[in-house]
């Protein structure tokens, strides 16, 4: 009978397979030789001690017990090209899951995206890192695979409740992710290998008869009586269909817009606004690491950090080891940042977001704009930071420890976020109460993580897209908006999820009720 372990061991010993063996064998009393196969089933980090460790489950198999290595299979994708037509708006994760799934079920997914497929994105990419030129539909947001196709690829989830998160990793594996993110604590599949996942998982919906639809802009959902009866697109195209799930992503405003214009119930929702601290990698290694060097078997350290001040979260958001700042706005005259990790997570440098709650009250300011006040503070934010940076792409950008201080900081040095910088006393940037939080809330983190407030730190401002300004709001149980039939709004831009994981089993969770309605 196989045996499974939980064990704890040097960083060394969990990366040398013939050390593990060597290791099991004398916590198991038999010979190295009788052991015959030795499987990770999840790994993790414990940096708690000044001696870092790795703990281990594992999975032993001694000599003469069957082993049969797991190959992870795709589900049964049907052909679906004359099955009933369901419209996907948004090629994220929530929208291509949505896809597989409708065709695991026998139904037609057109899939409809206003970015450009996975490789075309890349000429946007580089037009507004080095020219500083906004593409409106193709950018970090919008295109092919949403916005963690090119901002980090992060699998990590708190939303165990919600679905099989194994279930969806299983299908990234399929599709080529690495089996690594079954196993690991905080599975990254990394920018530099999620488009080509991505691409093979658009390829799968077209062979299996499904519709992909780039640079396809929806520019109204058509409504009678309180039912979809489908979309209108940019060139005035009509697509019809009685069911459609909007998986749009955080920031496609025009959709909210587009909405509240038609009447559809929508609400103002709080999310999280605040900075993109960039550190030495080198730096939160020694931290979190308590090391002068981590060593060939540590991966880069991250961190994760909450703190209440003044009656208000303060946390690290979206923290990217070994990783670079990223220019995220999706409209000329405002400036966005996000940040990401390749998968080796080798840069230099390490980035997080370090945001505020907010509260609806904040958006008094707006009330002018009734449920989309959240998105006009948020917006406002973003334009003032623009026009304090040059009114480029460049960021105001300022010394941690400057910025507690209220002093400019007299030079900026050269940070990972390649459009460039512009020192800005970031006070200028936020509302009054915002300021006041981080200035205290970075001296807080700076007495929990030593060193961490340093003037090697450097700001930039906004990180402002942490999750969607408004929610569509839709029956718990059917997913269907409260006020709109046929219409399951998912996702992150609804406001049901937060992040790659959580979004594509909403993205599931849609399909199968649709399937559920319409076999009735």
């Amino acid at each position: 009978m196989p045996k499974e372990l939980l064990i704890q061991v040097a960083p060394e010993v969990a990366a040398n397979e013939s050390l593990l063996h060597d290791y099991l064998s004398r916590q198991l009393h038999i010979s190295v030789k009788e052991i015959q196969q030795v499987t990770i089933v999840k790994r993790s980090i414990d940096a708690r001690q000044k001696a870092v460790k790795i703990n281990l489950k594992v999975t032993v198999y001694l000599k003469g017990e069957p082993f049969l290595e797991q190959k992870i299979q795709l589900p049964d994708y049907k052909n679906v090209e004359n099955a009933q037509e369901v419209i996907v708006v948004g090629a994220g994760p929530a929208g291509l899951f949505a896809a597989l799934q409708l065709i695991e079920l026998g139904l037609k997914p057109i899939v409809i995206e206003r970015g450009k497929d996975v490789r075309g994105r890349r000429r946007d990419l580089k037009a507004i890192n080095r020219d500083h030129i906004v593409n409106e539909d193709s950018n970090y947001c919008f295109g092919e695979g949403g916005a963690g196709t090119y901002s980090d690829g992060k699998l990590y989830t708190r939303s165990k409740k919600r679905g099989d998160v194994n279930r969806i990793l299983e299908v990234l594996v399929a599709f080529g992710a690495t089996p690594d993110i079954l196993v690991d604590a905080h599975p990254h599949i990394g920018t530099n290998k999620l488009p080509q996942i991505i691409q093979d998982i658009r390829e799968k919906i077209i062979e299996c008869g499904g519709q992909v639809l780039f640079e396809t802009r929806v520019t109204d959902i058509i409504i009678k009586n309180n039912e979809v009866q489908g979309v209108t697109t940019q060139n005035d195209t009509v697509i019809s269909a009685n069911k459609i799930i909007l998986a749009t992503g955080h920031s496609a405003r025009d959709i909210f817009e587009l909405l509240d214009k038609k009447k559809v119930f929508i609400e103002a929702k709080p999310f999280a606004l605040g900075v993109r601290a960039e550190h030495p990698q080198s730096l939160i290694d020694s931290i979190q690491y308590s090391c002068d060097y981590r060593g060939e078997h540590l991966p880069p350290a991250p961190y994760s950090i909450v703190k209440q001040v003044n009656g208000r979260g303060m946390y690290s958001f979206c923290m990217c080891p070994g990783g670079v700042i990223a220019p995220c706005a999706t409209s000329p005259g405002e400036v966005v940042t996000n940040g990401w990790s390749p998968s080796k997570r080798d840069q230099h440098t390490a980035n997080s977001g370090i945001v505020v709650e907010l509260k609806l009250e904040d958006f008094k300011p707006f009330a002018q704009f009734g449920a989309l006040a959240g998105m006009e503070f948020q917006k406002s934010i973003e334009q003032k930071a623009w026009q304090l940076a040059g009114q480029t792409q460049k960021v105001p950008a300022q010394r941690l420890v400057d910025f507690t201080q209220s002093k400019t900081s007299s030079d900026i040095p050269k940070t990972s976020y390649v459009p460039g910088t512009t020192s800005v006393e970031l006070g200028q940037v936020f509302p009054g109460f915002l300021t006041q939080i981080m200035r205290q809330g970075f001296l807080e983190f700076g007495k929990s993580m030593k060193g961490y407030a340093t003037n090697e730190a450097i700001l930039h401002a906004p990180e402002s897209r942490t999750s969607s300004p408004v929610r569509i709001p839709r029956d718990n149980y059917t997913l269907e908006h409260l006020q709109i039939k046929g219409l399951y709004p998912c996702g992150e831009g609804a406001g049901y999820a937060g992040g790659i994981i959580s979004a594509a089993i909403d993205g599931e969770k849609c399909a199968l009720k649709i399937a559920e309605v319409l076999r009735k």
